[in-house]
């Protein structure tokens, strides 16, 4: 028999030269996958508890028990990070998302921010078509530490992704935005060119009887859009959005979902409105179902509106009605402190097609800079390439996912402007009241000199001027996302928000480099 020793100390010499090389291959796409890092985070340690604060262990655990996973927060109580389940990944704790992970209000050329139209008492639409039952079947505030290092602006660039997609994939894929219809931007500027499907976003539900309101203001704005954009000549799918970043909203969801006559109401109307003013498809954003019984509301919701759909196209003879849902950015995550799961099958099954929100990862609801959409995260799951992988993982077909693009950032004024890399020190939100567009942070680095660094962990932009700290995507990171969405088989990605890039400059970018062959 051999001894021990012999056997045990190189594998522990390959062990430790393996998570070395690793480490030094920071953006390598697997190391990311599977992220082994010994050094501190840069960001700092949330409070997962707020009547009784535990900080993170000093020491990580390299081989977390599978049957007690961790997922990442949304809205209060503060976030607890993604635990992927592959085998050994160690788990780092990351910082709260966004208080509404939700797509922000889309920023007007000349004002930081879009105001939300005051519209008229909404009009409730009445049902016409029979509904088909389905078959039984708060943020951290606490700051990094003074030692803890932040990542190199100056890192390497990822390597290249595999310059083949999958075998099958359809090159054409998914190229969407949303339109916000109070943003400014009139139906006749946007360019058809770089979008195959537009969302009209948003319609909301009715306080009362749960339905689909189309309010005076939308009963005025939805023809012009949709005649402007069918006389195109690159014509769009153009898709109804419902809902929204909306704390009554997503109060009227849980509401409506949870009894049948309530639900079949909400989708006789959906159905009325969208052929009624042209839509090709409708669009779910319910941000977020809270709890398990609101995951199943969720799953019998999606149900009998596939069903419905699916009788009303054979009833009238028309081309079915598409049907989409906006997501948190990843299949799990954590509500009041209670771990929870979308109802993937039922997503997969009745939806033709997912768009998980990638971004509100940093925002000035924490006293830390961060990436707005970081791409991979060294040191949390909080990340594009994580929510990807577990939407997968948990079974969606990776064709059904069209991955979210932010045409905005995040901004924040720094405590110390000479300490300004990711997980800096901030006081309080920065220019634009914390959200800038891509076209006003251009204009903002052009007028301020604001010096610009591109980080290659993350794969994102900041740029900083004077005490302000702003972080976002630009040209290499938007090629590297929708590289990495054709890489791992996505259906393709979408934009929030149409008006965001006036000039189309990363609107344009993405389409080309999704067309590259």
């Amino acid at each position: 028999m051999a001894n021990p020793k012999t056997v045990i100390s190189p594998l522990i010499f390959l062990m430790l030269y393996t998570a070395t090389f690793i480490r030094t291959a920071d953006c390598d796409f697997f190391a990311q996958l599977i992220p082994i890092s010994l050094a501190p985070s840069p960001y700092p340690i949330p409070r997962l508890d707020w009547s009784s604060p535990s900080p993170r262990p000093a020491t990580p655990s390299y081989f977390p028990d599978p049957s007690s996973p961790s997922y990442p927060a949304i809205a209060s109580p503060p976030a607890v990070p993604v635990s992927p389940s592959y085998p050994g990944t160690p788990f780092y704790p990351a910082e709260p998302t966004s208080p509404s992970k939700s797509m922000p209000e889309a920023p007007a050329a000349n004002s930081p921010t879009y105001p939300v139209v005051s519209s008229p008492p909404a009009i409730s639409v009445s049902p016409s078509y029979p509904v088909v039952p389905a078959s039984p079947s708060e943020p951290s505030s606490e700051a990094p530490a003074a030692n803890a290092p932040a990542i190199s602006p100056t890192a390497p660039p990822p390597p290249p992704y595999p310059s083949q997609p999958p075998v099958g994939y359809d090159y054409q894929g998914i190229k969407a935005a949303y339109w916000p219809s109070f943003s400014g931007l009139d139906a006749s500027a946007i360019d058809t060119t770089y979008f195959t499907h537009i969302y009209y976003a948003f319609l909301l539900l009715d306080p009362v009887t749960y339905k689909l309101d189309v309010t005076p203001f939308d009963q005025e704005k939805i023809p012009g859009f949709i005649s402007t954009l069918r006389a195109r000549n690159h014509p769009v799918t153009i898709l109804l959005s419902i809902g929204g970043a909306d704390i009554n909203q997503t109060k009227y969801f849980s509401i409506m979902s949870s009894s049948r006559e309530t639900r079949e109401g909400f989708i006789s109307s959906t159905i009325e409105v969208a052929r009624n003013y042209g839509f090709d498809g409708l669009d779910l954003d319910w941000e977020s179902p809270a709890n398990d019984q609101e995951m199943l509301d969720l799953a019998l919701l999606l149900s009998e509106w596939r069903n419905s759909l699916d009788l009303e196209a054979t009833t009238t003879g028309q081309p079915r009605l598409l049907l989409s849902s906006a997501v948190y950015y990843s299949s799990r995550f954590t509500s009041y402190g209670e771990p929870r799961s979308y109802p993937v099958q039922a997503m997969n099954d009745f939806l033709d097609w997912i768009n998980p929100m990638c971004y509100d990862y940093h925002g000035a609801w924490a006293n830390f800079t961060g990436p707005n959409s970081a791409l991979f995260d060294p040191y949390s799951n909080v990340s594009t390439s994580y929510g990807i992988g577990s939407w997968i993982e948990s079974g969606v077909l990776p064709e059904k996912i069209v991955m979210g693009l932010p045409l905005y950032g995040r901004t924040w004024t720094l405590q110390n402007p000479n300490d300004h890399g990711i997980g800096a020190r901030a006081i309080s939100a920065g220019p634009g009241d914390g959200v800038l567009s891509y076209s006003q942070i251009m204009e903002f680095n052009s007028i301020n000199k604001g010096a610009v660094h591109f980080d290659g962990a993350t794969v994102s932009y900041y740029s900083t001027s004077g005490d302000s700290w702003i972080g976002y995507d630009d040209t290499i990171s938007v090629d590297w996302k929708v590289r990495f969405a054709r890489s791992r088989g996505l259906g393709g990605y979408f934009f929030w928000a149409l008006g965001m890039d006036l000039d189309w400059t990363i609107s344009r970018l993405a389409s080309n480099s999704w067309d590259r062959k």
